[in-house]
């Protein structure tokens, strides 16, 4: 099932409450919080409480994108705090089954992410515990970044993966998706695209995020 997921780091911070009702309306299916901790990426963002605090504004999936170097330690308070999803990187420094076993035993959906430099096979031994693998197509960090094309053979190496086994795997890409990307994306098996200035800066995001479902319907 193809999702769009809208970063909030691009949204206007002044009014989260009114992006967040207003991605609903244009019809996300998800919306994805980075959280950065200035040490595992060179980037500070916002914790727990905040997402707390967000959770009152939306009824949407909180898709919480975990960059940070001790995630395990964390995953209590962001489940309490109104996590869905939550994907942690496979280069962090918690126990990878652990982390896995600790995302579940607090009611979320696991999810696995990969660094560009990773290789997409360093998640196969866990593609049966996770509900999704996450591709970064950026350098973690930073919204605003150019779309790397050099890792879709990973998404497509990792769709083939999941086919193989006959898992139910989703695949998200994050980083650089827009219109002109996300046909790319969806070719080489990715089903979940998070996109922040691309939807955030659009003038018509409810087209824009609808355009971006035609055209990666179109690979499904």
């Amino acid at each position: 099932m193809i999702k769009i997921s809208p970063s909030i780091l691009s949204c206007d911070y002044s009014k989260m409450g009114e992006e967040f009702e207003n991605m609903k309306r244009c019809g996300a299916d998800w919306l994805h919080i980075d959280v950065m901790d200035g040490h595992f990426v060179p980037n500070i963002t916002l914790g727990a409480p905040l997402v707390k605090c967000l959770r009152k504004c939306s009824d949407l999936v909180f898709d919480v994108h975990l960059m940070i170097s001790d995630p395990q330690k964390y995953i209590p308070d962001f489940a309490a705090a109104g996590a869905d999803v939550i994907t942690f990187h496979i280069e962090s420094d918690s126990d990878v089954n652990e982390t896995i076993e600790t995302i579940l035993e607090n009611g979320c959906i696991p999810a696995l992410s990969v660094k560009p430099g990773t290789a997409v096979e360093e998640v196969f031994p866990y593609l049966d515990k996770l509900g999704m693998v996450l591709v970064m197509t950026v350098e973690p960090g930073f919204g605003g970044q150019g779309f790397m094309s050099d890792m879709m053979p990973k998404v497509k190496k990792l769709r083939e993966e999941i086919s193989r086994r006959n898992l139910t795997v989703d695949i998200q890409v994050d980083g650089g998706v827009s219109l002109k990307t996300i046909g790319a994306c969806a070719e080489a098996g990715a089903n979940v695209f998070v996109a922040g200035s691309a939807i955030f800066g659009s003038s018509d995001p409810k087209a824009t995020i609808s355009q971006m479902k035609e055209l990666a319907a179109r690979y499904f």
